[in-house]
């Protein structure tokens, strides 16, 4: 009968293979209300410019901070960063 020794970094990389993945972070309330704020000042900023208003439905455009606060709170930071750079893309796009 023989013996094997198996590595501590195979042993380490066996384990590290059965673990789950980690889940998302959620977003955080702090960031979430400075994301809910930014949200309400580019709705404000975007019904200001006659050729962004018509398109702007829906709740990505909602004038209630609680709309967004709740949809950062459910989703990651790099979520909300991605919603915010296609409200910011919207604008941009309609300003001309």
């Amino acid at each position: 009968m023989s013996i094997r020794f198996v590595s501590l970094g195979a042993i380490v990389m066996m384990i590290a293979f059965l673990l789950p993945a980690p889940a998302a972070q959620a977003a955080s309330p702090e960031f979430c209300r400075q994301y809910a704020q930014a949200a309400l000042n580019q709705a404000r900023g975007g019904r200001t410019m006659p050729g962004c208003r018509g398109a702007m439905e829906g709740d990505r455009w909602s004038m209630d901070f609680r709309v967004h606060y709740n949809w950062c709170v459910a989703n990651t930071p790099e979520a909300a960063e991605a919603e915010r750079g296609v409200r910011t893309g919207f604008i941009e796009s309609c300003r001309r």
